[in-house]
């Protein structure tokens, strides 16, 4: 695991490198820093800045007497980096709403307007060398309802909470003084049943370009031929928002991951009038391209530029893989090969972190989701945020893109075009989902034709995929499934076979599966926590253990795969449970990404590598003669079970499944010894002594002082022989020294209510099941940090860090 982590953070400041040096006309400068914010008031005008007094839409820029005054005094306001999410600072409350359950019981929504409404505000200085240039911001994303003013003026509104939008404030900018950037997010109203956050969680990015340029939505996608070239289709649109018109020279540059050119497109001249678009669309072939894989995720670089006679006016890099999708009635082909969907959903929040995720943590939690043996990832269930799509791209994860809602209104047909016009260049995405379990549309008229509309569309924007749609039914054709291309399967993995059998040409993808229900490291049910067994043998009603539906997906071709509902616990949700369980239990790992033991069912079945794990721990005092479950994962040909040295027996190992001895309790080492295909594969556990001292694992040691690389540690403790030891509970408390500080702190208890966010005082993190998790962001001042950790009766523990 460790060689993954360096390695990724290798990939990972390699990737900012490049886009640090990348030379162009056009600038693109990160907005992240120097923002302030306050919390306002949903249902008091006075506490939300007068907005609602003040008649701010009376006359263009007025905006007195409010917060989105240029001359308003901010000096009191906190100040933050974005990303940003209030949400996750909000304490924990109960209410008995259903709402705010799914939520994470946090302070958040219609029951608590002084919580729900957020304003930031950010000045800015803009070069008057720059003064005939063009002018956008960029938000990657804010949750949710925002409005964004610049200088007093109105500029822009967007109501998705996922969905990022661009606007163009070339005509508010000052070049004389600081310019005031204010936005408004109203987080009262909540999209999800799920926990969403608050805020700019997400980047935002000032652009600086010439009149005449390449717009945003430049498409470039490839066709691999038999003789071993690439043909690569480039369309892009060229904008003069010029006064006059002007004629222009396009053409392309395809470059490798090393930045040599291995292909150029010839010179397009264009007559472009003003105010308008000219679309263009190039062919270049490749010999012998490097094709984009999960094993090997090779990617190539398009530079289109726009030449006016002699003077290079723009240039725009995407990055894009070469590669073929095959979406059939008998499996996903990628590059011509069969592969089965070994896939996870996930919501995008962390522990300690909430929805705003520094890029490295994308990084890390994809990193996890492949050691497992994962190949495909859904976003559910809404537009993921960009650099979760570029760490897929890059380390060769395949995408599920989703739509959040089956609407084909102007205002989600807006959003549908946003989604696929931005991610559709990225390789890993193979499939693109129109929606999620919506049970007053998907059998009726209105849900067959809202789903055509949107198809339709998609297949307008990108030829190259095609679409499922999640239905939570059983053998049920009509309504959406009437039209859908590939039927999507959310749990009645009863009734996939039936299906097959009445619809033998429609592919099958388990689009929800699994949804086993466990609390890592417990081994008794508990209401009063709310907690449950960390084995296979708990899910809901309407779902299934991993042992019900895998074997059936793994043995038959007509299932694409799946993906197993989750590959990390979330915020909210809380199943079976309601308070004081706050987060979801459904992950393969908790919120911090700790394995659970299910990890290693699939770890062992969907990886070809060697698995040999045994579960529970073995501190059970007390419990002496009493027996124990015994799970081992495996996927070994046979195991046999040592206790101290005695056999308890040799099982051959069921494919798909696991093997289970019950043991008489007695304190010592439970070993397995197991062959697979010849060779032998050993591990053990022991009863460990008592917790002696803290232990500090940090995903990578060297970060970049950039501002905003991050580091995840994960906190254990050992016993006097450096055995970590699994039912530990100390409170830890953190401090730092050198630029890096403390962002989040978590442990994967599912009913702790203990603070993630502590912005005055000591940070502190109680182990849950052995185990806790700090994340660290980096400052900009090269040099050495540290981590420290100490707790009472214990020795304490540091962890040095290069800052370069």
């Amino acid at each position: 695991m460790n060689i993954v982590y360096r390695g990724l953070g290798c990939l990972f400041l390699l990737l900012v490198s490049i886009q640090l040096f990348a030379q162009s006309p056009r600038k693109r400068q990160l907005f992240n820093e120097g923002w302030k914010f306050h919390l306002g008031h949903a249902s008091n005008a006075e506490k939300d800045f007068n907005y609602g007094l003040s008649n701010i839409f009376a006359k263009t820029g007025r905006a007195e007497k409010t917060a989105i005054a240029v001359d308003f005094n901010d000096d009191e306001w906190r100040t933050v980096q974005i990303p940003h999410d209030w949400a996750v600072e909000l304490p924990f409350a109960y209410k008995d709403n259903d709402d705010l359950k799914d939520h994470g019981y946090k302070t958040l929504g219609g029951l608590f307007p002084e919580n729900s409404i957020g304003w930031y505000r950010k000045k800015f200085r803009v070069t008057s060398t720059d003064s005939g240039k063009r002018f956008s911001i960029t938000f990657d994303g804010i949750f949710r309802d925002a409005k964004v003013w610049l200088n007093g003026f109105y500029i822009a509104a967007n109501q998705s909470g996922y969905v990022g939008f661009t606007v163009d404030v070339t005509d508010y900018i000052d070049f004389k003084k600081d310019n005031i950037l204010v936005v408004r997010a109203d987080a009262t109203q909540s999209e999800g049943w799920f926990y969403e956050g608050a805020g700019m969680y997400r980047k935002v990015w000032l652009n600086t370009y010439d009149n005449l340029h390449v717009t945003d939505d430049t498409f470039v996608h490839s066709i691999t031929q038999a003789d071993g070239t690439a043909m690569i289709t480039i369309a892009a649109n060229i904008e003069n928002v010029g006064l006059r018109a002007t004629e222009a020279t396009f053409y392309a540059l395809v470059k490798d991951r090393s930045g040599k050119v291995v292909a150029k497109t010839a010179g397009q001249r264009l007559n472009v009038n003003n105010n308008d678009i000219a679309p263009v669309k190039q062919e270049v072939l490749i010999n012998k391209p490097v094709l984009w894989s999960i094993e090997q995720p090779y990617l190539y670089n398009v530079e289109t530029v726009v030449k006016q006679g002699d003077t290079v006016v723009d240039k725009r890099d995407v990055r894009f893989g070469i590669r073929s999708i095959d979406v059939r009635a008998d499996g996903v082909y990628l590059n011509g090969k069969h592969i089965k969907i070994k896939g996870t959903n996930n919501h995008q929040d962390h522990a300690g972190l909430g929805s705003a995720l520094p890029d490295y943590l994308q990084y890390y939690r994809i990193s996890l989701l492949k050691e497992m043996g994962s190949n495909a990832y859904r976003a559910s269930h809404h537009a993921p945020t960009p650099e979760l799509l570029e760490a897929c791209d890059s380390l060769g994860m395949l995408v599920l893109d989703e739509q959040r809602l089956l609407n084909s209104s102007p205002e989600y047909m807006d959003q549908f075009e946003r989604l696929i016009k931005r991610d559709r260049n990225h390789p890993s995405v193979f499939l693109w989902s129109i929606g999620n379990e919506e049970g007053y549309a998907q059998i009726n008229g209105f849900g067959k034709r809202i789903a055509q509309t949107l198809l339709a569309k998609q297949k307008q924007l990108d030829p190259t995929r095609t679409s499922t749609y999640a239905a939570d039914l059983a053998n049920v054709f009509i309504g959406v499934n009437e039209v859908i291309p590939v039927r999507g399967f959310n749990y009645r993995q009863f009734a996939v076979a039936d299906y097959h059998k009445d619809h033998p040409q429609q592919p099958i993808i388990g689009t929800e599966m699994g949804s086993t229900v466990t609390t890592r490291g417990i081994y008794v049910k508990d209401t009063v926590s709310a907690y449950l067994p960390d084995q296979d043998i708990t899910a809901p009603w309407w779902a299934s253990t991993a042992e019900q539906w895998w074997p059936l997906a793994a043995e038959n071709d007509f299932w694409l795969g799946g993906f197993i509902w989750t590959g990390f616990d979330y915020r909210g949700e809380p199943t079976p449970y309601k308070w004081p369980n706050i987060s979801s239990h459904f992950g393969v790992m908790d919120v911090c990404g700790f394995p659970k033991n299910i990890y290693y069912y699939y770890k062992s079945w969907w990886k070809d590598e060697d698995v040999l794990h045994i579960s529970p721990h073995w501190n059970w005092h007390g419990k002496e003669g009493q027996n124990i479950d015994v799970w081992v994962n495996s996927n070994a040909d046979n195991v046999e079970l040592f206790l101290n040295g005695k056999s308890l027996g040799k099982k051959d190992m069921p494919r798909n499944k696991h093997l289970l001895w019950s043991v008489a309790y007695s304190t010592g080492t439970l070993k397995a010894v197991g062959y697979r295909n010849g060779k032998k594969l050993l591990t053990e556990i022991k009863t460990t002594g008592k917790s002696y001292k803290l232990k500090l694992t940090p995903s990578k040691k060297l970060l970049l002082a950039d501002g905003r690389d991050a580091v995840v540690v994960n906190v254990s403790v050992v016993d006097r022989y450096g055995t970590e030891v699994p039912d530990a509970f100390n409170e830890i408390n953190f401090n730092c020294t050198g630029d890096v500080g403390i962002i989040g702190v978590g442990n994967g208890d599912p009913s702790s209510h203990e603070n993630d966010k502590i912005h005055n005082g000591v940070w502190r993190r109680r182990l849950f099941n052995g185990r806790c998790q700090v994340i660290l962001q980096a400052g900009k001042q090269a040099g050495i940090a540290a981590l420290k950790a100490v707790s009472d009766r214990l020795i304490s523990s540091e962890q040095v860090f290069e800052l370069k």
